[in-house]
C-alpha cells in the first residue's frame, strides 16, 4: 500500500505538469502546497507520530500488565478533543493569514492573488491530517499497518479526481481542493479500523511480570518533536524562498525533481515506520539491547534501500523526467532543467534517511529531548547561507546543493547525538557509531561504482525507456554482488526481515 501511494503521488505530479505544465500557474499552487506539505510532517510523519507512538505502546504495555481501567481509553479521551480544538484554531489562523503567509514564503511572485485561494482552501488539510496522524499512530502502536499505509492512495486519489473532473473550470485551484478532499479521505480509511480496535473490550496478556510506570505525555515532548519537524521542513521554506526569485518555473523544478527524488526514501523509511513501535515496546519495556540491536539493522537496511534508489535516480535522471513529465505543457526544456536539479537533490537522499531513521531513536522512548532540534537547526542554517551564496550563480541547482549538504550535517550530528547515549538506562537508545559507519562507508562504495556504470548503461539507447531500464538494471546488477563482496549487512538484513515476514504469513492469514 506504501508503494501504491508513492506511485499515486507521482501520477498527481504527473497530471499537474500535464495539466498546469511549470509556469507561474503551478508556481502560485506549489507555494500553496506549503500548507498540506508542513501539516503532513508535523502531524502525520515526523511529528505527532514521533509523540504518540510511545505514548500509546506506553498504554499498551501497562494494559498487557493488567492495569485497572483500559489505559488505551483514557489515553484518547485525554488526548483527541484536545487536540481537535487545537488543529480546528491553527485552520482558521492559517487561512485567515494567508495574503501574509504567501507574502513572506514567496514575495517574488508577480501576482500572489492565486497562491493565497489555493492557500485558503488548503488549510482545511490541517484539521484532517491532524486527525489522519492520530489515527495513524494509534493503529500503528496495535501493530496494525494496512489502514495507516492505504492514507496515501486515499489522498493522491482524491486530489487527482479532483484537478480531471474540476481543472478546466477552477484551473489551479482545483488541486488545492483535492487536497481538502484527500485529506477527508485519509481520515476516512481509518476510523473504521481504528473504531474496532477502541471498541473491543481490553484483554490483559498477562497480569504477573514487572509493572510498567504511568506515564502521562509530556507537553514538553510534543513542544519538542513538533519543533524538530517544523525546523525539518523549514529547509523547503527556504528553497522555495530563494526560488522565487528566480524566473518563472523555477519553484515548480524543483518541486518535480524533489517528488521524483525522494521516492526511494520514502520506501526506505516504511522500514523505521514499521519498527518504530517494536523500538518503543521495546524501551517501555526496559529492554534496550533489543531496541539497539533493531536501530542498528534499520539504518543498514534503510541505507542500503536508498541508496540503490539514490544511483538509479543519478544515472537516469534525463530518462526518468522525460518519461514521466514530458508531455502536455511540460517541455523538452522543462525536462533538462528539472533533471539537472535532481541529480543534485538526491545527492542528500542518504542525509534525508538517516534523520528520519535516527531521529525515532532520540524519541521512542516517550520522553523530551532537544538534541535534535539543536542538530536541525545547525542544517538549516547550513542550507540557508550556502542557498543564499550560491543561488545566484547556480540558480536551483545552487539550491539543491545547500539542501543535500544541510541534511547530511544534521544526520552526521543525530548519529553523533547517539554515540552518547546513556546504554545503561532503560529509557534510551545508544547505537555503536563505528560499525553503523563502517557499514555506511561499505554502502557509499559501492552506489558510486554502480552509478557511474548505470549512467554509461542509461546513456547508450536513444529511446529513454530503454536508457532508463538498461540503467536501473545496470545499478542492481553492480551495487547488489558490490555490497555482498564488501561484507556490508544492508542486503543480509533485507533477506532476514523477508524470511521473517514469509514464516509469519500462514499465521497471519488465519488470525
Amino acid at each position: 500500500m506504501s508503494i501504491a501511494g508513492s506511485l499515486l503521488g507521482l501520477v498527481r505530479d504527473q497530471s499537474l505538469a500535464r495539466l498546469f505544465g511549470a509556469g507561474s500557474d503551478t508556481d502560485a499552487f506549489l507555494v500553496a502546497w506549503t500548507v498540506p506539505e508542513f501539516a503532513a510532517t508535523l502531524l502525520i510523519e515526523d511529528g505527532l507520530a514521533i509523540a504518540l507512538i510511545p505514548a500509546f505502546s506506553m498504554a499498551l504495555a501497562r494494559r498487557a500488565r493488567g492495569a485497572p481501567g483500559d489505559p488505551v481509553r483514557a489515553l484518547v479521551g485525554a488526548t483527541l478533543p484536545r487536540l481537535c480544538l487545537a488543529l480546528t484554531a491553527v485552520a482558521v489562523l492559517v487561512a485567515g493569514t494567508a495574503p501574509y503567509l504567501v507574502r513572506a514564503l514567496a514575495p517574488g511572485l508577480p501576482d500572489p492573488r492565486l497562491a493565497v485561494d489555493c492557500t485558503r482552501i488548503t488549510a482545511t488539510c490541517v484539521l484532517a491530517f491532524g486527525l489522519a496522524g492520530y489515527c495513524s499512530a494509534a493503529l500503528r502502536a496495535h501493530r496494525c499497518f494496512l489502514a495507516p499505509a492505504a492514507i496515501y492512495v486515499a489522498y493522491n486519489t482524491g486530489i487527482i479526481a479532483s484537478m480531471f473532473l474540476l481543472g478546466e473550470g477552477w484551473g489551479v485551484r482545483s488541486a488545492a481542493l483535492g487536497v481538502a478532499a484527500g485529506g477527508c479521505l485519509m481520515v476516512a480509511v481509518q476510523v473504521p479500523a481504528l473504531w474496532r480496535r477502541l471498541a473491543s473490550p481490553a484483554q490483559p496478556l498477562a497480569k504477573a511480570g514487572s509493572v510498567v510506570e504511568e506515564r502521562p505525555m509530556q507537553v514538553a515532548l510534543v513542544a519538542a518533536v513538533l519543533l524538530f519537524a517544523l525546523c525539518r521542513q523549514s529547509q523547503v521554506l527556504a528553497e522555495r524562498f530563494l526560488a522565487s526569485g528566480l524566473p518563472a518555473g523555477a519553484i515548480s523544478h524543483l518541486n518535480y525533481a524533489q517528488k521524483v527524488a525522494q521516492i526511494p526514501m520514502t520506501l526506505s523509511l516504511m522500514v523505521c515506520t514499521v519498527t518504530f513501535p517494536v523500538v518503543a515496546r521495546a524501551l517501555a519495556e526496559g529492554d534496550t539491547a533489543r531496541a539497539r540491536s533493531r536501530v542498528e539493522r534499520d539504518l543498514a537496511l534503510a541505507a542500503a534501500l536508498v541508496l540503490v534508489g539514490m544511483c538509479a535516480v543519478i544515472a537516469c535522471a534525463p530518462q526518468m523526467i522525460e518519461l514521466l513529465f514530458q508531455r502536455g505543457a511540460f517541455t523538452a526544456s522543462d525536462t533538462a532543467a528539472t533533471a539537472d536539479v535532481m541529480r543534485v537533490y538526491a545527492l542528500g537522499l542518504l542525509g534525508q534517511t538517516l534523520v528520519g531513521a535516527l531521529v525515532r531513536s532520540y524519541f521512542s522512548a516517550g520522553r523530551a529531548t532537544w538534541y535534535p532540534l539543536g542538530a536541525m537547526t545547525a542544517g538549516i542554517v547550513v542550507t540557508s547561507l550556502v542557498g543564499a551564496a550560491t543561488v545566484h550563480s547556480f540558480g536551483v541547482a545552487g539550491i539543491a546543493a545547500a539542501n543535500a549538504l544541510g541534511i547530511t550535517v544534521t544526520a552526521a550530528l543525530l548519529l553523533a547525538g547517539l554515540r552518547t547515549g546513556r546504554s545503561d538506562s532503560p529509557h534510551s537508545v545508544s547505537v555503536r557509531v563505528p560499525q553503523v559507519l563502517a557499514e555506511l562507508g561499505r554502502l557509499a562504495g559501492a552506489a558510486a561504482v554502480a552509478t557511474l556504470a548505470g549512467a554509461f548503461a542509461a546513456s547508450l539507447p536513444d529511446s529513454p525507456a530503454a536508457g532508463l531500464a538498461a540503467g536501473f538494471l545496470t545499478v542492481t546488477f553492480v551495487f547488489v554482488p558490490l555490497t555482498w563482496a564488501l561484507g556490508a549487512q544492508g542486503p543480509a538484513s533485507a533477506l532476514r526481515s523477508l524470511r521473517a515476514v514469509t514464516r509469519r504469513l500462514t499465521h497471519g492469514r488465519f488470525r
